[in-house]
């Protein structure tokens, strides 16, 4: 997963295992789960430099889960929905072109 969001220009600022902390904080199994969150440097900064309250909505979370039978699932934030709440036109099309990269990188997966 990594990779392929490197490929298109992202890195990963954090990485929450959510199994490991609900086994911690609340002794309960759970099923293997991430949620990255990945930022492309220069979409980040077209946003921040557009919108400066947007960082709310940064970075992009990207969830990996294991549903039952071992199969792993990847799903990613739809920064368009994300954006229309604010009401800045100069973030349409960064939006856009964050999501055409973010559903390469899924695509990419299989």
């Amino acid at each position: 997963m990594t990779e392929e969001l490197k490929k298109e220009g992202f890195g990963i600022l954090t990485e929450i295992d959510v199994q490991s902390t609900f086994k911690k904080k609340l002794d309960v199994d759970f099923k293997k789960y991430k949620i990255l969150g990945a930022c492309n440097p220069q979409f980040a900064f077209k946003s921040i430099s557009s919108e400066d309250k947007i960082g709310v909505f940064l970075p992009c979370n990207v969830i990996v889960e294991e549903n039952p039978g071992g199969e792993v699932e990847v799903s990613a934030v739809d920064p368009v929905a994300s954006m229309m709440s604010v009401e800045n036109e100069a973030l349409g099309d960064v939006a856009a072109d964050v999501r055409q990269k973010l559903m390469k990188v899924i695509e990419n997966l299989n």
